[in-house]
């Protein structure tokens, strides 16, 4: 069992930045792919970036690339994600999750935290 717990949420204003954080207890943590995924009121859950293993290659949704960066600390277990030039619509209750595999399809996370709201006023 990995437990994951999400800090660093709170409320900007448009063209703000954040910095999620997201600490893990596994015992491997490079044997485990980490994502951010989010959730706005009304809509479905969003992929918005994954890292692999090692931290060699990341992969962002088209609505954050170039504005977000993933990356992951291994001394710390830990996942970050940067988030630059903020917008509203970002706005939303971001969840980090991990899985041995790599994949953007959050039906394949098997680990979830309890997520952290980031709101995005205008």
């Amino acid at each position: 069992q990995v437990q994951l717990v999400e800090s660093g949420g709170g409320l900007v204003q448009a063209g703000g930045s954040l910095r999620l954080s997201c600490a893990t207890s596994a015992r491997t943590f490079s044997g485990y792919v980490m994502g951010w995924f989010r959730l706005a009121p009304g809509k479905e859950r969003e992929f918005v970036a994954v890292i692999s293993w090692s931290g060699g290659r990341a992969y962002y949704a088209d609505s954050v690339k170039g504005r977000f960066t993933i990356s992951r600390d291994g001394a710390k277990n830990t996942v970050y994600l940067q988030m630059n030039s903020l917008k509203p619509e970002d706005t939303a209750v971001y969840y980090c999750a991990a899985d041995p595999s790599y994949s953007a399809d959050a039906a394949e996370y098997r680990y979830w935290g309890q997520g952290t709201q980031v709101t995005v006023s205008s």
